[in-house]
C-alpha cells in the first residue's frame, strides 16, 4: 500500500482517477423525544451529472432489521410505503433541499415506531458506478418524561418590595441528559424577556434589562434540592410588572459533540402587579375668560398632575359659589344636583372627563346669574381586596369667578360697490360693513337683495345667525357653480360678489341685517334690524359688433407670399372672448370649410382640411384689439380660392358653459394662384423584339426634356394584348420611388419577375421582366408623370406623357423529341420474359423531363389499352391492362442509360399476346416554374405472340388381351409414353367399349372394313360407359353402377395408372379403354388441359367356370398361338420354298419360259382371320387368283 500511495497521487495529478461520489449522513445514535420535531442532514460530492442531486430516505425498523421500508423522496412521489404514506402527504415527513447536494429529512411529530436505522440513498447520475451511494444512521426514541411545575397566583406589590417565586423540574430520562431552566416575563403589550437563567453547563445568564441587576446581587437563581428553582428578585420596580414563567428544557449530546435540546417546557404562569411609592398630585382650574356676555359659552378645566395616574383612582367634584353641581367618581360617570342636571337634560351643560388628567365642566349658553365663583376638588381613593373604594388625600385649586353682562343693540349698516356702470361679463364686489358702540352682543343674520328697474325684489343670498349661507331661489344654480358667493370677512363685515354679471343682474342692491341675542330660556330673539344700498348699471356685449376681411395680394403666384386680415370692431378688453375663424372656399368647389380658427380661449384649432396651411401659414392676434391677420407663405395651387372672416361674440356663464352672443361674417376675397408652365417630353419611338422564353425582357423609357431639375417621374407600365381593348397596368413606380404592382402583375404572377431600374441619367428608366413566359408576348408602352413638389411640401402632377410601344414575341423552343422507330416481333412460350425497349434517340432540352407510356393493341380488340407509364416525375403507375391481366406483380421497368426505358414482362402468358409501342412526352419548365408539354412521339411497333408448350402426350397403345376366369380380378393399365412438360398433372378416364343395339353383329371388338381401298366412315357403333375417373387434382369421380364396389385405384408410377376390378363377372366381358388429358399450370396460376389421347381397346374375356377343350386352349396364350397361329406361317413358308425351287430348276431348263409368256407365279400375303375372342378357329385361305 505504502508503493502504491505514490502511483495513486501521481495519476490523480494526471486527471487519471476519476471523481468518487461519496454519500454522508448525520452520525448516529441520535436521542430524540416523542412528539418533538427531528431534522437528519444527508449531503453527496464527488458526482457527476447536474448539481441538483436526489435523495431517497429508507428505515429498517428493530422489528425486521433486514427488510428496507421506504419513507419518502424527492424525486418519485409513489416512493413511500402506506405505513407513511399520509404522514408524507400531510407534511408531518417531508425532505428540505438546502442545497443541491445537501438535504434535510425533517419529522415533525416523532413516534415511538419511527425508532431504527435510516438510510439515505442518492440515485445514481454518474456514468458508472463508482463510489458510495447510501449511508445510515440510528435513530433512538425514547419517551418525553421532563416536567415544569409552577403555582399559577396574582401578587400585589409595592415598588421596593422582594419577590421570590419556585419552581419544579423533574426528568426521568435513563440516557445522560443536562437541564436548562430560565425563568421568563411577559407584559401586556412586550415580547418575553429572560430575567435570569441556567444553561446546561450550569452558568447563570439574564437579559439586558436584568443584566446589571443580577451583577448586583439583586436578581437570583437558586437550586434548592434535586427539582426546586428558586427566582428571587430583591427590589421590585414598576417595570418588573407583568408575568412571570419558569421554562426547562433537556439537553443531549450527539455523537458528533454538539448539544441538541430534546424537549421543552413551561410551567404556568405567575401574575405580579407593582405599584409605584409616589402618591402626591396637584389640581388647577382653567377657563378662557373672566368676562361674559349672557348666551355666551364657558368651560372651566380641571387639571390633575401626578404620576402614574391610569393606575390609580380619582373622584372629581364641581361648585359654584360653594354649592355642589356634580360628583364623578373613579368610573366617570357624572352625578349631577337638580337644577343643573335639568340643565344637563337640555343640552345646556355637560360635565365630562375629557382625559386622565383632565375633567371639564361646559355651560354653552351663560345666563346672566350664572356669574359667580367656580371650583373643582379632587379625591384620591384606594381600593381595597373586597372592591371597595376608601378616600384619601383631597386637593382643590382656588376660586375662578366670571361676570356674565346683559346685551342691547348699538349697530349701524353701510353698502359699498366696485363700480356702479361696468360692461356684461365684469364682476360685481359689494361689502355691507356693520358698526357697532361696543363689543357685539349676540349674532347677525344678513340678506343681499335685488330691486330691478321694474321695482320687483329679489333675494339674492342670506347668512343666518348660526352662519349658515343659503342662496335665494332665483339664484341657487349660479351659487352652486360659484357665480353668486357671499362671504363673512369680519364677524361685522359681510360680501357679496357676483361673477361674469349678466344684463339682468343691473338694479339697486340693498343690504339688510338683522342682530340676535340668546334669552335666558335658551331661545334666540331679535335686537335690531338696518338697511342700505347702491346702484349698479350693465352694458350689453355685442352692441355694436362687426368684422371686416382685407388683403393686399388678391394675385400669386407659386412660393409667392399674401396677407389676410380680420378687423374686429368695437375693441373689446382682453377677457370678452372673441373667437375668428378664417373660412375657405377652394377653386372648383362650391363649399366652404373651416381653415383656422382662433379660439375664444386664445388658442389656434385647424380645420380638418388644413394639413397643407399648417407649416406655411401664420396667424396672428393684435394685442391691443380683436383683429386676427392670416399670413401664407409660399403659396400654391392649395391655396387658390374664396377667403371669408367669421367672428363670433361669447359669454361664459356661471356654469361654466358658453353661449355664443353674436355673429358676424365678413366680405369674401379672392386669392389666384397659377402653376408652372410644362417642358415634359417622352420618346416616342418604336421597337420589335422576339426572343425566347425564359430569356429577360429588357423594356426602356426614356425622358427627352423636363420643366426642372427637381422634377420627379411617376412611370406606369402597361401591355396590350390584341385580345383586350385597353392596356393593363404592370407596374407603377410613383414620384417618390415607391413600387406598386399593377392588376396584371397580380394575374400573371409577375411580381417575383419585374425588376425597375432608375439610371443614373435620370430621364432613363428600364423594366426588366425575367424568365420571359410566351404568355408574356404583347405590345409594351410606359406612361411618364412629372411630378414638382410644391411650397407646401405637397408633390402635384404637372404633366404626363405616353412612350412609343415595344411589340414583343415571345417563342417555345422548337420541339427536337425523337424517338426509335424500329419494329419487332417476339414469339416466346408462356412463362418466359419479354423485354420491350423504348428509345429516345433527341429531346429538345437536356432540362426537360419525359413521360413514358406503353401500350397495347390486343388482338379482335380496335383501342389500345395502356400498360404502364413512368410520369415525368420518374414514379411508374400501372394501366387499365395490367390491373386485367394481372401484369403489376410482373412488370419491372429498367432505365440502364439517359433516354433508354426498357420494360419487362415476366412470366408471360398467352393474353399477353398483343401488339406493343410506346409514347413519350417531354415536359419544359416555364420561366414561372411550372411544367407544360412540349412535344410527344410514339415509337416503332413490337408484335408479341405468346405460345403454349407443343402438345407431346402419347398413351400406350399395344395393350394384349387378357382372359379370366370368374370371381378372378382383372387389372385395366394406362401407360403414358410421353408428356409435354415436367409440370404437367393428368386425368385418367377408364371406359367400357359395348356395341350399341342394331349394330353389326359379331363380335364386340372393332373390325376394319375395306372395300376396294377406301373406308367409309360410318356412326360409331360402339357405346362408352366410365368405370372410374381421376381428375389432375387427384380427385375421383363416382364409380361405374355395374363395377361399384369392385374397382381398386393404383398410381404405380407418375405415367402409370392401373385401376382393378375384383369378382369379375361374365358381363365384364368387352373392350376397355383408357382416356388421358394433360393439364398444364398457366402464368396466371390457373390450370388449363393442353391436349387428351386415348388408348387401344383392352379385351377382356370372362370365362365361365365349366371348362371346355376351347375355354383351355383359348385361356392359355401358349397353347393358343402354338395351335392356331405358328402352324400357318410355318405352312405358308414351305409352299413359298417349293414353288422359288420349282421356278428356278424351269429357268435353267428352259431359259425362255419367262420370255415367251408362261406366267410367273405371284404370291399375295395370304389373309387370316382370326377372332381375339378364340371362339373361332383361325382360318388360313388364299383366295382365288393369288397364285397365278
Amino acid at each position: 500500500m505504502k508503493c502504491f500511495s505514490p502511483v495513486l497521487s501521481y495519476l490523480a495529478v494526471l486527471g487519471i482517477v476519476s471523481a468518487q461520489r461519496q454519500v454522508g449522513v448525520q452520525e448516529g445514535p441520535l436521542y430524540r423525544m416523542e412528539g418533538s420535531h427531528i431534522t437528519i442532514w444527508c449531503n453527496v460530492s464527488g458526482y457527476q451529472g447536474p448539481s441538483e442531486q436526489n435523495f431517497q430516505w429508507s428505515v429498517y425498523l428493530p422489528s425486521a432489521p433486514e427488510r428496507e421500508v421506504q419513507i419518502v423522496s424527492t424525486v418519485d412521489a409513489s416512493f413511500p410505503y402506506a405505513i407513511y404514506t399520509q404522514r408524507v402527504r400531510t407534511g408531518k415527513i417531508y425532505v428540505e433541499r438546502v442545497q443541491g447536494n445537501l438535504a434535510f429529512l425533517h419529522i415533525t411529530d416523532l413516534q415511538a415506531r419511527d425508532a431504527g436505522e435510516y438510510e439515505c440513498h442518492t440515485p445514481n447520475t454518474d456514468e458508472r458506478y463508482f463510489g458510495s451511494y447510501s449511508a445510515k444512521m440510528n435513530l433512538v426514541v425514547i419517551p418525553d418524561s421532563l416536567q415544569t411545575t409552577a403555582m399559577p397566583q396574582t401578587l400585589h406589590k409595592v415598588e421596593q418590595d422582594p419577590l421570590e417565586l419556585t419552581c419544579e423540574v423533574a426528568t426521568e430520562t435513563f440516557q445522560h441528559s443536562h437541564l436548562s431552566v430560565a425563568w421568563l416575563r411577559q407584559s401586556d403589550s412586550e415580547k418575553l424577556v429572560e430575567v435570569i437563567s441556567l444553561s446546561r453547563d450550569f452558568v447563570l445568564h439574564s437579559s439586558n434589562e436584568y443584566a446589571q441587576r443580577q451583577s448586583l446581587g439583586e436578581v437570583r437563581l437558586d437550586k434548592l434540592g434535586s427539582t426546586t428553582f428558586r427566582l428571587i428578585v430583591f427590589h421590585l420596580q414598576p417595570s418588573d410588572q407583568g408575568e412571570f414563567f419558569c421554562e426547562a428544557a433537556e439537553w443531549i449530546q450527539d455523537p458528533d459533540g454538539s448539544w441538541y435540546a430534546m424537549t421543552r417546557k413551561r410551567s404556568e404562569g405567575t401574575m405580579v402587579n407593582v405599584q409605584p411609592t409616589d402618591k402626591e398630585f396637584t389640581v388647577r382650574l382653567e377657563t378662557e375668560k373672566r368676562l361674559y356676555t349672557v348666551g355666551e359659552p364657558v368651560e372651566f378645566r380641571c387639571i390633575l398632575e401626578a404620576q402614574n395616574v391610569p393606575d390609580r383612582y380619582f373622584a372629581v367634584s364641581w361648585a359654584f359659589n360653594s354649592s355642589l353641581i356634580a360628583s364623578m367618581g373613579p368610573n366617570a360617570v357624572p352625578v349631577l344636583n337638580s337644577e343643573f342636571a335639568h340643565r344637563e337634560a337640555r343640552g345646556q351643560l355637560k360635565v365630562a372627563k375629557e382625559s386622565d388628567n383632565v375633567f371639564v365642566l361646559k355651560i354653552y349658553h351663560l345666563r346672566q346669574e350664572d356669574s359667580g365663583k367656580y371650583n373643582c376638588r379632587v379625591t384620591e381613593r384606594e381600593k381595597t381586596v373586597t372592591g371597595e373604594f376608601i378616600d384619601k388625600e383631597s386637593k382643590r385649586p382656588k376660586n375662578t369667578p366670571i361676570i356674565v353682562l346683559p346685551i342691547k343693540s348699538t349697530i349701524s349698516v353701510e353698502v359699498a360697490s366696485n363700480a356702479s356702470v361696468i360692461l356684461e361679463g365684469e364682476n360685481l364686489h359689494f361689502s355691507c360693513s356693520i358698526r357697532t358702540a361696543g363689543r357685539p352682543q349676540g349674532r347677525f343674520s344678513v340678506i343681499w337683495q335685488l330691486v330691478d328697474r321694474q321695482n320687483r325684489r329679489s333675494n339674492i343670498m342670506w347668512l343666518d345667525r348660526d352662519g349658515t349661507v343659503q342662496p335665494g331661489t332665483s339664484y341657487w344654480e349660479r351659487s352652486s357653480f360659484g357665480g353668486v358667493q357671499m362671504e363673512q370677512v369680519q364677524p361685522s363685515s359681510f360680501s357679496l360678489g357676483i361673477f361674469n354679471s349678466r344684463k339682468e343682474d343691473e338694479g339697486q342692491y340693498e343690504c339688510h341685517v338683522t342682530e340676535w341675542v340668546r334669552a335666558v330660556d335658551g331661545e334666540w330673539q331679535i335686537v335690531g334690524e338696518r338697511r342700505a344700498s347702491t346702484p349698479v348699471s350693465i352694458t350689453a356685449l355685442e352692441t355694436g359688433f362687426t368684422v371686416t376681411a382685407i388683403s393686399r395680394t388678391p394675385g400669386v403666384t407659386y412660393s409667392e407670399s399674401f396677407d389676410l386680415q380680420c378687423i374686429i370692431k368695437p375693441h373689446y378688453p382682453a377677457r370678452v372672448p372673441v373667437s375668428v375663424t378664417w373660412r375657405f372656399q377652394p377653386v372648383g368647389t362650391v363649399e366652404f370649410h373651416d381653415l383656422v380658427t382662433f379660439t375664444r380661449d386664445g388658442g389656434v384649432q385647424w380645420g380638418d382640411r388644413s394639413s397643407s396651411f399648417r407649416t406655411r401659414t401664420a396667424i396672428e392676434k393684435a394685442e391691443s384689439s380683436n383683429n386676427v391677420r392670416l399670413s401664407i407663405s409660399r403659396a400654391s395651387d392649395t391655396e387658390a380660392g374664396k377667403y371669408q372672416c367669421v367672428a363670433e361674440l361669447w359669454r361664459r356663464h356661471y356654469n361654466h358653459t358658453w353661449t355664443r352672443l353674436a355673429e358676424r361674417t365678413s366680405n369674401l376675397l379672392e386669392i389666384r394662384v397659377l402653376q408652372p408652365v410644362t417642358k415634359l417630353q417622352v420618346s416616342k419611338s418604336k421597337r420589335t423584339l422576339t426572343l425566347v422564353e425564359n430569356r429577360p425582357i429588357q423594356l426602356n423609357c426614356s425622358v427627352k426634356s423636363q420643366t426642372s431639375q427637381n422634377s420627379h417621374f411617376a412611370v406606369l407600365w402597361y401591355v396590350h394584348k390584341p385580345s383586350d381593348a385597353d392596356g393593363k397596368l404592370i407596374l407603377k413606380t410613383t414620384h417618390n420611388s415607391a413600387f406598386e404592382f399593377g392588376t396584371y402583375a397580380e394575374e400573371e404572377g409577375l411580381r417575383s419577375r419585374l425588376q425597375f431600374e432608375r439610371h443614373v441619367s435620370g430621364g432613363l428608366f428600364s423594366l426588366t421582366i425575367q424568365r420571359a413566359e410566351v404568355s408574356d408576348s404583347g405590345s409594351y408602352y410606359c406612361h411618364v408623370e412629372e411630378w414638382l413638389l410644391s411650397p407646401n411640401y405637397a408633390w402635384y402632377k404637372l404633366a404626363e406623357e405616353v412612350s412609343g410601344r415595344t411589340e414583343v414575341t415571345v417563342k417555345q423552343p422548337d420541339s427536337r423529341l425523337k424517338l426509335s422507330q424500329a419494329q419487332g416481333n417476339l414469339s416466346v412460350l408462356e412463362t418466359r420474359q419479354v423485354q420491350l425497349e423504348c428509345v429516345v434517340l433527341n429531346r429538345t432540352s437536356t432540362a426537360s423531363q419525359l413521360m413514358v407510356e406503353w401500350f397495347v393493341w390486343k388482338p379482335n380488340h380496335p383501342e389500345r389499352e395502356t400498360v404502364a407509364h413512368l410520369s415525368r416525375e420518374a414514379t411508374f403507375h400501372y394501366g387499365e391492362q395490367a390491373a386485367k391481366n394481372n401484369l403489376k406483380e410482373r412488370l419491372h421497368l429498367e432505365s440502364p442509360s439517359c433516354g433508354v426505358y426498357r420494360l419487362f414482362i415476366q412470366n408471360v402468358a398467352v393474353q399477353d399476346s398483343g401488339t406493343y409501342s410506346c409514347r413519350v412526352e417531354e415536359w419544359l419548365p416555364s420561366p414561372s416554374g411550372e411544367w407544360y408539354k412540349r412535344a410527344e412521339d410514339t415509337a416503332g411497333q413490337t408484335a408479341v405472340t405468346v405460345m403454349r408448350p407443343d402438345a407431346a402426350l402419347q398413351v400406350d397403345t399395344v395393350v394384349p388381351n387378357v382372359t379370366v376366369s370368374e370371381k378372378a380380378a382383372f387389372q385395366l393399365d394406362c401407360s403414358i409414353v410421353s408428356r409435354s412438360s415436367q409440370d404437367s398433372r393428368f386425368a385418367v378416364a377408364w371406359y367400357s367399349l359395348r356395341t350399341k343395339p342394331g349394330g353389326n353383329g359379331g363380335s364386340p371388338d372393332l373390325e376394319e372394313q375395306e372395300d376396294d381401298g377406301e373406308v367409309e366412315e360410318e356412326e360409331d357403333p360402339t357405346e362408352r360407359m366410365p368405370l372410374l375417373s381421376v381428375g389432375p387434382d387427384a380427385v375421383f369421380g363416382p364409380e361405374g353402377s355395374p363395377w361399384e364396389g369392385r374397382l381398386r385405384f393404383q398410381r404405380l408410377s407418375p405415367l402409370l395408372y392401373r385401376l382393378t376390378v375384383l369378382q369379375a363377372s361374365l358381363q365384364d366381358t368387352g373392350n376397355y379403354s383408357c382416356h388421358v388429358e394433360e393439364w398444364l399450370l398457366s402464368p396466371q396460376k390457373e390450370w388449363y388441359r393442353l391436349t387428351e389421347e386415348e388408348s387401344a381397346p383392352i379385351g377382356i374375356r370372362v370365362l365361365d367356370s365349366s371348362s371346355t377343350l376351347q375355354s383351355v386352349i383359348c385361356s392359355n396364350d401358349a397353347l393358343f398361338y402354338f395351335i392356331f397361329f405358328y402352324p400357318f406361317p410355318i405352312f405358308g413358308i414351305l409352299i413359298i420354298t417349293i414353288l422359288l425351287v420349282r421356278f428356278k430348276s424351269r429357268n435353267s431348263s428352259k431359259n425362255s419360259d419367262g420370255k415367251n409368256g408362261v406366267p410367273l407365279l405371284w404370291i399375295k400375303e395370304p389373309h387370316l382371320n382370326y377372332s381375339p375372342t378364340c371362339l373361332e378357329p383361325p382360318v388360313l385361305s388364299i383366295h382365288p387368283g393369288a397364285i397365278d
